[in-house]
């Protein structure tokens, strides 16, 4: 009997999200690709971008942490940032991915360096290696330009592009046709996800997919980019970049901690409500669960999504098993 092939997973995302993702998946049995955007321009990445001219190592960084196989030593040494002197706001990580830019010559083999050195179970690519400046209207017709600026804004945001849309990372199109399962999220909608579908080459390699697309919804709204936006405004948004690129869509459903809520509120946050008939209509699986961690720090719990993910993959699996025995033969 051939032994059952093990389910691949291409996560398409950048920020935290994408990271605590990582952390719930890297234990299960499962061949895992995390595709992380490279648009970030503020902080220690926008500095190292602005003055070596290397694509931002931020994002990457975190993910690479996320899949180490220890996180204890190594994981800190890397998240550790320098609090003085000319690197204060540097975390040791970015350096290092900086410095293996430079001595191999090209940013990808720097990331498979650094991926032996951490051991990481899995792959980490960027979705391109162009250097990208991310542009985005608001729906008060508002242009801006640059992640950070996007991010930093009053009002939700319509759409985002790359002027000119840049060439996708091979690597990253391979992972995304191979995937049994593409999970887009959780993450800042526009600047992390639908940065992704901005390279053309990517967004028709998910439309394409015969994988299953699984958008993960964030838990709250993000202020500059989904201000009053429910979960079937998420799921607009990204079929309009997509069409028909959503399956399922994962939101949580559950219940906050009072004083986080009335904290987040007071920046302009409030949870994503879940207007199932919306999203049903635009053709997505809605599947909820209590997925947000314990505590005044509101986002995703790795093991919950993961468990949830888990699942939906086991079903696909199943589902493409049944299917080829469902083939005639010859």
């Amino acid at each position: 009997m051939t032994p059952a092939r093990r389910p691949t997973i291409a996560a398409l995302g950048g920020g935290t999200g994408l990271s605590s993702l990582l952390r719930g998946l890297k234990l299960a049995p499962v061949d895992l690709t995390a595709v992380v955007t490279v648009a970030d321009d503020g902080g220690s990445s926008g500095r190292l971008r602005r003055e070596l001219g290397i694509l931002p190592p931020g994002d990457i960084r975190n993910c690479l942490v996320a899949l180490a196989d220890d996180e204890s030593l190594m994981g800190k040494l890397f998240q550790h940032r320098f609090a003085d002197g000319d690197l204060s706001g540097h975390p040791f990580g970015n350096l290092f991915l900086a410095a293996l830019t430079e001595v191999t010559g090209d940013f990808d083999l720097a990331i498979q360096e650094c991926s032996r050195v951490l051991k990481i179970r899995g792959a980490v690519v960027p979705s391109t290696l162009r250097q990208v400046r991310l542009w985005a209207e608001r729906i008060d017709g508002t242009v801006v330009c640059g992640e950070t600026n996007i991010a930093a804004g009053f009002a939700a945001c319509r759409r985002v592009w790359f002027d000119p849309a840049p060439e996708a990372y091979p690597p990253a199109i391979a992972a995304l046709q191979r995937a049994d399962v593409i999970v887009l999220g959780p993450g800042s909608l526009f600047t992390s996800v639908l940065a992704h579908l901005a390279v053309p080459e990517i967004a028709q390699a998910v439309r394409e997919s015969r994988g299953l697309r699984v958008y993960v919804c964030n838990v709250m709204t993000q202020p500059g980019e989904t201000d009053g936006f429910c979960a079937g405004d998420h799921i607009a948004r990204v079929l309009d970049a997509v069409p028909g690129g959503v399956d399922v869509v994962v939101v949580h459903e559950g219940d906050f901690d009072p004083q986080a809520i009335a904290a987040y509120a007071s920046m302009g946050q409030v949870p994503v409500e879940i207007d199932r008939a919306r999203v049903e209509a635009l053709g997505v699986r809605v599947v909820t669960a209590p997925l947000a961690d314990a505590g005044r720090v509101v986002r995703h719990s790795p093991q919950a999504l993961a468990s949830v993910l888990l699942d939906l993959t086991s079903e696909q699996m199943a589902r493409r098993a049944s299917d080829q025995v469902a083939e005639p033969t010859a």
